[in-house]
C-alpha cells in the first residue's frame, strides 16, 4: 500500500515546496468557491443562461494574452516577485467581488470586468509558480510533486464547487467570496517564504519578441511541441462538458443534479489518481504514459457516450440508474487526465532551458483554457447532425485514433526517456 500511494518526499525534503503546495490547496479551493459563486451570481442578476456562458468569453481573450505575456514576463523577472505581484491582483479583484457583494451593486458588467482582470492575473501567476516548481525539488522527484499538485487540485474540484452551493445558499455571496479573500492569506505566506528567484545570464527582457523565441525554440522541439499536441487532441475531439445539460435534462436525468454528479464524478477520478500515484515515479517511458493516458481518455469519453446512446431519452421524467456507469465513466477520465497531465508537466519542467521555462508554461496555460472551449464548440455542433451520446462515443473514439496516429508519426515522443529528458 506504501509503494501505490502518493510518494511525499518532496514535502519532506523541500520546506519550499511543502508551503507552495499547502498554500496553493487551499487557494485553489477557495478559488472554486469564487468561480462557482461568480457563475451563479450573474444568473441571479440577468436570469438568462447565456450571461452566464458570457463569462467564459470574457476570462478567455485575457487568459490567452496573460499566459503568453506572462511566461516571457516571468522568464525575465525575479519569479518570486512576479508570482507575488500577481497573487496582490488577484486577491484585490476577489476583494472587488466581495465588496460588490456587500455592498449590492448588482451589475453584470462589474462582475465581467473583475473576472476579466481576474483571468488575466491568473495567467501571469500560473507560469511563473510552475517554473518555480523545479527549482524547489530534484529532477527525479518532478513526477510526484506534480502528481500532489494533482491532489490538491481533484479536491479543490471536487469540494469547492459543492461548498460553493450550500455557502451561497446559506451565507449568501458576499460572504462566501470573502472566504475566498481570506484564503489568500496561505498564497501570500508561501510566497513571502521563498527566496529570491532571479533570472539567469540567459534571460531576455520581456515582450513580443521574446514570445517570438519561446514559440521559435517549441517548434525545434518535437517532443516538448508533443506535450501541447497530444493534450489539444484528448481536448478537440473528446470534450464533454458542453453537452452535459442535455444528458442531465433528458437522457440520464437529474438535471443540474446530475450534471454536478459528472463533473465531481471526474474530479474525484483525478484526485484518486493523486493520491495513489505512488508508482508513478518509476514510469522512464514518460511520452508513452502520455500517450496511453490520452487513449485512456478517450476510451473512458466513448464509454460514456455509449451509456448516454443505451439510456436513449430515458431521463425525461427523472434520473435514472444510467448515473451510475456514466459517473463511473468519468471518473475513469478523470484519473486519464489526471496521469497524463503529471508526465506533461513533468516534461515540459524537466526537458525545458530553465530561462525559456515561463514561456513554455504560459503556451500550457493557453493549451489547457482553449483546448477545452474549441472541443465544446465542435461538441455543440456535432449534435446538429448526432444525438449526444453518438458525439461523444465516436469523438471518443476518433481521439484514440488521432492520438495513436500523432504518436506514431512522432515516434520519438513514444521512446522519450525521464533519465535522458531530450526536448
Amino acid at each position: 500500500m506504501g509503494r501505490l500511494l502518493a510518494d511525499i518526499t518532496p514535502l519532506r525534503e523541500s520546506p519550499d515546496f511543502r508551503r507552495l503546495w499547502l498554500g496553493s490547496a487551499i487557494s485553489n479551493l477557495g478559488s472554486q468557491l469564487t468561480l462557482v459563486a461568480v457563475s451563479l451570481e450573474v444568473y441571479r442578476l440577468a436570469q438568462d443562461s447565456l450571461y452566464v456562458g458570457l463569462l467564459s468569453i470574457f476570462a478567455l481573450v485575457p487568459l490567452v494574452l496573460g499566459g503568453l505575456l506572462g511566461g516571457s514576463i516571468a522568464d525575465a523577472h525575479d519569479r518570486r516577485r512576479v508570482a507575488l505581484l500577481a497573487t496582490t491582483v488577484l486577491w484585490l479583484t476577489t476583494a472587488g467581488l466581495a465588496a460588490q457583494a456587500w455592498l449590492e451593486v448588482g451589475s453584470v458588467w462589474l462582475l465581467y470586468l473583475l473576472v476579466a482582470v481576474q483571468s488575466g492575473a491568473q495567467a501571469i501567476n500560473q507560469p511563473a509558480r510552475s517554473a518555480i516548481i523545479p527549482m524547489l525539488v530534484r529532477k527525479e522527484l518532478l513526477p510526484a510533486a506534480n502528481a500532489l499538485s494533482m491532489i490538491s487540485f481533484g479536491l479543490a474540484m471536487t469540494a469547492g464547487p459543492l461548498l460553493a452551493g450550500v455557502l451561497v445558499a446559506w451565507v449568501g455571496f458576499g460572504w462566501t467570496y470573502t472566504l475566498d479573500v481570506a484564503s489568500f492569506a496561505f498564497a501570500f505566506w508561501a510566497l513571502l517564504k521563498l527566496p529570491p528567484m532571479p533570472p539567469g545570464k540567459a534571460a531576455h527582457r520581456a515582450g513580443l519578441r521574446s514570445v517570438v523565441e519561446g514559440f521559435r525554440f517549441l517548434g525545434t522541439r518535437p517532443n516538448l511541441r508533443m506535450t501541447f499536441v497530444i493534450d489539444l487532441v484528448a481536448m478537440i475531439f473528446a470534450q464533454p462538458r458542453a453537452l452535459m445539460p442535455a444528458i442531465g435534462a433528458v437522457m440520464i436525468g437529474g438535471g443540474e443534479a446530475t450534471v454536478g454528479v459528472l463533473l465531481a464524478s471526474t474530479a474525484v477520478g483525478a484526485f484518486l489518481a493523486g493520491l495513489f500515484s505512488g508508482p508513478l515515479g518509476g514510469i522512464r517511458r514518460q511520452g508513452s504514459a502520455v500517450v496511453w493516458s490520452v487513449m485512456g481518455w478517450g476510451a473512458s469519453i466513448a464509454g460514456f457516450g455509449l451509456v448516454v446512446v443505451l439510456a436513449g431519452r430515458s431521463g425525461a421524467d427523472g434520473v435514472t440508474w444510467w448515473l451510475l456507469p456514466a459517473a463511473l465513466c468519468c471518473a475513469l477520465a478523470g484519473i486519464s487526465d489526471s496521469v497524463s497531465a503529471v508526465f506533461r508537466t513533468t516534461i515540459l519542467q524537466a526537458a525545458t532551458p530553465d530561462h525559456l521555462r515561463g514561456r513554455l508554461q504560459g503556451v500550457f496555460v493557453v493549451v489547457v483554457a482553449g483546448g477545452p472551449r474549441i472541443g465544446d464548440m465542435l461538441a455543440g455542433s456535432g449534435t446538429k447532425l448526432l444525438s449526444e451520446g453518438w458525439v461523444l462515443l465516436l469523438g471518443g473514439l476518433l481521439c484514440i485514433v488521432v492520438a495513436w496516429t500523432v504518436a506514431r508519426w512522432q515516434s520519438g515522443f513514444l521512446a522519450y526517456d525521464a533519465r535522458n529528458p531530450v526536448p
